[in-house]
């Protein structure tokens, strides 16, 4: 009886993972907005990769005008040791740059010249990562810049113009030739790119429908509430929301996310994307991070740890000492809670 009892529950299992395997690779069907407000919340802990022109200009904006696609000169492209570091500091995805305000593109599109296809590296990252991230279980979200100085109208620093159409084009390349992304952070820092949050919110959905769309500010939209610059805090609480804070009384929202740079306060340089030599052995601690994840945890939101790759596409050996001790101490934090589940930890 208790062998049949087993064989039962085993079958049970495995015909429960099936169906859980089928929903996640049969992404164009939607999911309940509770169910995806979970497996969000269940990826707790995030890496943030900002990689672009901006890397090897020393600056937080680069300006775009006179500069083609060779500007990026990266030597290499590790995305293995990315999701391999992720791995060990217990994180379960990735948010990737693919366009930040220069209008530089991370991925082969069929949009414009200034992509990486065309840098010396030759290579579409984007495609790279994805392959990375399926090899060890790593989920894959993306940012992407509505404002673009490529665009018309745009001027820099101040517009980010119009373009609605290729706005649209490039989300479609995104959403269709890069299996499943969990949800994409709009940076609305140089406006919307001719496109509205709610046009914009229409057509993330009619490619995938359990991708959250999020904007940093701007009129307030989407699924999923971003938090530059945030803190831990409830889904109803507005106050972990960063720059977002504004959006207070906007109800769409079914999970929460925020997010910082590694890189502490310093002076020259850039701040979310990998700043110069001399700030090699900068990087905030890694109680810090533990603490934070520890908030996250608490309010069901997602945390975006941002990591600058350097000239070579690799992660700097201050940022993987630093994860490497958080993966510990929430591996740590695991084994106490299943042997004390009644102790308040303390940290």
């Amino acid at each position: 009886m208790k062998l049949k009892i087993i064989l039962f529950l085993i079958l049970c299992a495995m015909l429960s993972n099936g169906f859980a395997q089928k929903m996640e690779s049969d992404y164009t069907q939607k999911i309940d907005d509770k169910v995806r407000a979970t497996q969000i919340s269940d990826m707790k802990f995030g890496m943030f990769i900002c990689w672009s022109f901006s890397t090897f200009s020393g600056k937080e904006w680069t300006p775009t005008k006179g500069k083609d696609a060779t500007f990026f000169k990266a030597t290499g492209c590790n995305t293995d040791q990315w999701c391999k570091v992720a791995k060990k500091a217990g994180m379960g995805y990735i948010l990737f740059l693919t366009k930040h305000h220069d209008g530089f593109c991370l991925w082969d599109t069929q949009t414009t010249d200034k992509k990486v296809t065309n840098s010396p590296l030759g290579i579409d990252v984007l495609a790279k990562l994805r392959k990375s991230c399926d090899k060890y279980g790593i989920k894959l979200a993306i940012y992407f810049s509505e404002g673009d100085w490529t665009f018309p109208g745009a001027e820099f620093s101040k517009s980010g113009g119009s373009n609605p159409e290729i706005k649209k084009a490039q989300l479609k390349e995104l959403l269709t030739n890069y299996g499943p992304i969990e949800y994409i952070w709009f940076d609305h820092a140089q406006g919307d790119g001719g496109l509205s949050h709610e046009e914009t919110d229409k057509w993330v959905e009619q490619f995938q429908p359990n991708c959250l769309p999020g904007y940093n500010h701007g009129t307030p939209s989407g699924r999923i509430r971003l938090g530059e610059m945030g803190s831990p805090s409830a889904l109803d609480d507005i106050s972990g929301a960063g720059y977002n804070k504004h959006a207070g009384n906007y109800k769409g929202y079914i999970a929460a996310e925020f997010t910082y740079p590694i890189l502490p306060e310093h002076k020259g340089g850039a701040n979310w994307f990998y700043s110069l030599p001399e700030h090699d052995n900068l990087c905030i601690s890694a109680e810090k991070i533990f603490n934070d994840y520890l908030g996250a945890v608490k309010f069901k939101n997602i945390f975006s740890l941002d990591i600058g790759p350097d000239y070579k596409g690799e992660l700097r050996a201050i940022d993987i000492k630093t994860l490497t001790e958080v993966g510990k101490m929430i591996r740590k934090n695991k084994v106490e809670k299943l042997a004390f589940p009644d102790k308040i930890l303390k940290h």
